[in-house]
């Protein structure tokens, strides 16, 4: 199984094609992620993991053709993203993501089909993401009761992702993250 980790940074993966612009953070491959095409062949891939990665680039929809085009059929593609609810963290965030992400992956999608097609296996919602992160610059007790409380709201919110997105998000002051996990169509 061939696996890629887009826009690894510290993060590498064992067992995955680590792809980074930061030459200093030793990537197995170096490559801008803004420029496409990217370094592979068509069809190369199982698995791709992009763990907060699509927000910083400039062009999401043209990355998600991309990954399709690298994607072997029925590959699985992890995209976790800030939800737009908690606001824009990292100054070099562009953008926030939704619940409706996935339509434009589907062809019958009026508002605009973005050209290529994935099945969507899922949407979850996290209030407390970045665990390994965190764990580093939070007092334990605070870090202990953010997990609990997370795991409760993001509970809740995954009942219905599509209504947590659009209704209550604001709530609870917004979730840190939304994952995508969408299969390959070809």
């Amino acid at each position: 199984m061939k696996k890629l980790n887009l826009g690894c940074g510290e993060f590498k993966k064992d067992g995955f094609i680590n792809l980074d612009w930061q030459e200093q953070v030793r990537p197995d491959v170096v490559h801008d992620l803004n420029v496409i095409p990217y370094p592979f062949l068509d069809n190369t891939f199982d698995l791709i993991e992009a763990d907060h990665v699509l927000e910083h680039l400039n062009e999401p929809f043209a990355i998600m053709r991309e990954l399709h085009r690298i994607s072997a059929k029925g590959a699985f593609i992890i995209i976790r993203v800030p939800h737009f609810s908690r606001g824009f963290s990292h100054p070099e965030h562009k953008r926030g993501f939704d619940a409706s992400f996935p339509y434009y992956f589907n062809k019958d999608f009026p508002g605009g089909y973005m050209g290529v097609e994935f099945d969507q296996k899922s949407i979850k919602f996290s209030w407390f993401a970045q665990k390994y992160l965190k764990r580093q610059v939070l007092p334990k007790s605070l870090y202990l009761a953010s997990s609990v409380v997370g795991a409760i709201l993001s509970f809740c919110a995954n009942l219905s992702p599509f209504l947590c997105s659009r209704i209550w998000c604001f709530w609870v002051g917004g979730f840190e993250e939304i994952e995508f996990v969408f299969k390959t169509k070809k």
